[in-house]
């Protein structure tokens, strides 16, 4: 979708530069635009609610973040996006996991606060990744053993992708797939980006005996092109806040089992 051709004429000047900084940045947050554009929050809020309903930002909790479902946001754009709620979505999928057991940890901002919390509790792991930045944490702790997939380093956020890395990742059989996306939609359906991100997806789901989707919120407000999982492929769901209705039902219906880690 490319609606800023017949919208942005509608805009103030202010409104466009904050529409510009959102394009080249992936997300905004409110207190950081009040003082770079020396104006309110209250002022900065109105403007995201006008580029919000002009179909051209997403609001989320503090910011907005751009109307994209062809191209992710940034690395760091990611790492922004609810750093409360990853934490209480990690500390929750280490309660779940056992010592002594082996996972998968795929790419992924909130995946990398699951690694990082096992790291302070857990022993006696076997963790397969094709995450550099999951290894960077996961090393400092000799209790777990690390394996790393070979592949094509995305240089952006460290994720290994490639036909290489899936099969490295069907060589094992483990006990969990700790596994990250861009977009969940309301029927059940996770989406992602990169084509090659989502094959070595796919093939550690179907490599693992049990499955935990994390996520949180705001991938209900992104939109991504390339199929993933459904629902009746995942056994854990774990999020930050309430998830829209219709998702809770499928997920009820497909004996997903839920966590509202809020």
């Amino acid at each position: 979708m490319q609606p800023e051709s017949c919208e942005l004429s509608d805009l103030n000047l202010r409104q466009r530069e904050v529409w510009k900084i959102a394009k080249s940045e992936g997300l905004v947050q409110v207190d950081r635009l009040a003082e770079k554009l020396n104006v309110s929050a209250q002022t900065i809020r109105r403007d995201l609610n006008q580029l919000t309903q002009a179909r051209l930002l997403q609001r989320i909790h503090g910011g907005a973040i751009t109307f994209d479902s062809v191209v992710n946001l940034g690395y760091g754009a990611r790492k922004l996006l609810a750093p409360e709620g990853k934490v209480r979505i990690a500390e929750k999928a280490a309660e779940l996991i056992p010592n002594d057991c082996s996972l998968f940890i795929n790419i992924g901002t909130t995946t990398e606060q699951v690694a990082a919390e096992l790291t302070r509790r857990h022993q006696g792991l076997l963790i397969v990744t094709n995450n550099l930045n999951v290894i960077n944490t996961v090393v400092q702790n000799d209790q777990i053993e690390v394996f790393i997939a070979g592949g094509q380093i995305r240089p952006q956020d460290g994720g290994i992708v490639g036909n290489t890395t899936a099969d490295f990742v069907s060589q094992f059989r483990v006990d969990f797939a700790i596994i990250g996306a861009s977009s969940i939609e309301e029927e059940g359906i996770v989406t992602d980006f990169d084509w090659r991100e989502v094959r070595v997806a796919k093939t550690m789901i179907r490599h693992a005996r049990e499955v935990m989707l994390v996520a949180d919120s705001n991938k209900f407000k992104r939109k991504a092109p390339i199929f993933l999982c459904d629902l009746k492929e995942i056994d854990y769901f774990l999020t930050d806040t309430e998830v829209p209705e219709r998702f809770l039902q499928n997920a009820i219906a497909n004996n997903v089992n839920v966590h509202i880690c809020d």
